[in-house]
């Protein structure tokens, strides 16, 4: 990196999310951050700081246009023009179709997919002008399988992998890296919280092991990009 780099990452206050901010943070990198619940917030933008970290960033649903333009605003005013941005928030509301209500589908969709766009949206023009970026996706293995209880969730995954591609054919001219991760089961409060879903949290991944990979991700010579990537325990 030639000088500090400004990385954006949705959903940031636990989970891989969290892990992500921490990771970068730690390699040098400025880090803006949002998330719905302002006291979470307050209180990872505190230990960042702490750390000698420089972030920014404030409450936002990425559902809605207002706050997403507001966020982005501040964090580039505040850090500079966001180079790496991780989309990552992420809602599930996982329940058989018949016990599935309208309101959980539409959360799950405003969530997953249109946050997606509306973020990349705001952050996409700068990168433009740059002629550079990274912007990762996080879709999940339900973007490519599907399984019990899982109909909206699978359904705005496999939307966040069809947008990537069509997205990376759209920008690669501008030299903006566009990459989809696809994780297994993260042993995270958006898995533990699950009455479906009962994975062994010594057998699955961590939000660290993703994070990991983001790192690895971003470190590849400029020139070079992997497109799609899947994460999965070694031994489940």
């Amino acid at each position: 990196m030639s000088g500090p780099t400004t990385a954006f990452i949705t959903g940031a206050t636990e989970g891989i999310g969290r892990a992500i901010a921490l990771s970068l943070g730690r390699q040098g990198y400025r880090i803006g951050v949002c998330a719905r619940r302002e006291a979470t917030l307050e209180l990872l933008l505190t230990e960042l700081e702490a750390q000698g970290i420089d972030a920014a960033g404030m409450p936002a649903d990425v559902s809605r246009e207002d706050d997403v333009t507001r966020v982005v605003d501040h964090v580039q005013e505040t850090l500079g023009p966001i180079e790496v941005l991780i989309n990552n928030a992420g809602i599930a509301r996982l329940a058989r179709l018949d016990d599935l209500s309208l309101d959980d589908w539409d959360e799950t969709m405003a969530t997953n997919v249109r946050g997606l766009f509306l973020v990349t949206r705001a952050v996409l023009p700068s990168m433009r002008r740059k002629r550079g970026g990274t912007i990762i996706n996080m879709a999940s293995l339900a973007g490519r399988n599907g399984f019990v209880g899982g109909t909206a969730y699978c359904a705005s995954k496999h939307a966040v992998l069809g947008f990537s591609r069509a997205l990376m054919l759209e920008v690669r001219g501008d030299d903006i890296r566009v990459v989809t991760l696809c994780p297994g089961s993260v042993d995270t409060p958006l898995i533990r919280n699950q009455d479906m879903l009962q994975p062994d949290p010594e057998r699955i991944l961590r939000p660290e092991d993703v994070a990991q990979v983001v790192s690895d991700v971003l470190a590849l010579p400029p020139g070079a990009m992997v497109s799609e990537l899947d994460l999965r325990p070694t031994n489940p």
